[in-house]
């Protein structure tokens, strides 16, 4: 028997379907009921609001079969094509659905135990991170090793049959709600730079860990401060083999830029529509130079999308395309939370510390997306050694 292929009709057919089903289902579920209040709450800044609620809202999306939609069916996922993944992600951001609280967990740790953990690591972590009843967050910056992971001195021991772990990891997302955090960590003494590195999986909830908030300038405190003292893990619970941790997390890495991206660059053609609205209410859009602005916002938004596009298709194999990534957006969100100040003028300089507006809230914690996630200068310098080849940036 011949293997049947698939058309492109059919294939475009499956996907209007697809698109179809989801969108009626976020309508159904955001427009009425416990939910309708959730819309555009949370994300980046703001996920102190309504947490208990969107928490609610994410293990609804799993129990209808909306979480992990691109891992395999034995995994409880759809294997749901790229194509598919990036219709749900846009949808989600056209419908101004709340920001997702098990983003790590789905989006970064759930694919890298597919990618790299053990059939036992499989079984234990990813039923409850599709489930959304076990959260993450990620324990990868250093106070000396902010964007500089191959520089963490936080160490690892084994002793029997467990990792013991010392050190501080800092800027944790949402560590203070985490039940798990993945861990880079030296397991190899001696060992330097990306050598001697492993990738543990480490339970939060032990007399060994702390977690300190660190207020933002936003006022709120979604980063954490978290520190290790003679902490535990059991000793099966590291991903790949001891010492290939670098390996692991370059992967995480990968992951975490992907598909996701798409939605949020709907959510950011959403904040340049509103700040073109408030320039029109304004005057502002009388000044050529703001006209000028936004159009080469609007630009911009398209480059991102190109770029994403083409680094998730299969015949990229630019290696630098998650730096490029990161330095495309990044820069572009900094300069929209810019323009909004711009676009308000004086008024918008004036505020109440504990009741800033939403455009304040965007300028004050963009100035921190050129930072996290690797600041600009660490991506600059992966593309010019690894993709451009370089020399490398001399260190100390």
């Amino acid at each position: 028997m011949g293997v049947i292929q698939t058309s492109d009709s059919d294939t475009a057919t499956n996907d209007a379907a697809f698109r179809a089903e989801i969108r009626d289902w976020l309508a159904e579920n955001l427009e009425s009921g416990q939910f309708a209040t959730l819309r555009g709450t949370g994300g980046p800044g703001r996920e102190h609001e309504f947490f208990e609620e969107r928490l609610a809202w994410d293990r609804h999306l799993a129990a209808s079969g909306w979480t992990c939609l691109g891992w395999p069916t034995e995994h409880g996922g759809r294997d749901a094509t790229v194509a598919q993944q990036v219709i749900f992600h846009e949808e989600y951001a056209k419908a101004d659905a709340p920001a997702r609280v098990s983003h790590v967990g789905e989006e970064l740790l759930g694919p890298t135990v597919l990618a790299f953990g053990t059939d036992a690591q499989k079984e234990r972590f990813l039923p409850g991170v599709r489930s959304v009843d076990e959260l993450w967050c990620q324990g990868y910056s250093e106070p000396g090793a902010g964007s500089d992971l191959a520089a963490v001195s936080t160490s690892a021991r084994l002793d029997g049959d467990r990792w013991v772990i010392n050190g501080q990891k800092i800027w944790t997302s949402l560590a203070h709600v985490a039940d798990w955090c993945f861990v880079i960590a030296r397991t190899e003494r001696g060992s330097t730079r990306h050598h001697g590195l492993s990738y543990l999986l480490v339970p939060m909830n032990q007399p060994g860990i702390e977690v300190r908030p660190i207020e933002q300038l936003t006022g709120t405190s979604e980063f954490n401060e978290v520190f290790f003292t003679d902490a535990v893990t059991d000793a099966d619970l590291v991903v790949g083999a001891p010492g290939d941790g670098w390996r692991i997390a370059m992967g995480t890495l990968t992951f975490e830029r992907g598909i996701s991206t798409l939605g949020q660059q709907i959510r950011f053609a959403r904040e340049l529509a509103d700040i073109e609205a408030l320039a029109r209410r304004t005057g502002a859009l009388d000044d050529p130079l703001i006209v000028d602005r936004i159009d080469n916002a609007w630009v911009g938004l398209r480059v991102l999308r190109a770029h994403a596009l083409r680094t998730m298709s299969e015949a990229s194999t630019d290696a630098g395309g998650a730096s490029v990534s990161k330095l495309l957006w990044a820069n572009w969100h900094r300069d929209l939370g810019e323009l909004a100040m711009a676009v308000q003028g004086a008024l918008g300089l004036v505020t109440d510390p504990d009741d800033l507006t939403a455009w304040q809230r965007l300028y004050l914690f963009t100035r921190a997306d050129t930072i996290y996630g690797g600041s600009n200068e660490v991506q600059r310098n992966i593309i010019a050694e690894r993709v451009l080849g370089l020399p490398r940036e001399a260190r100390p």
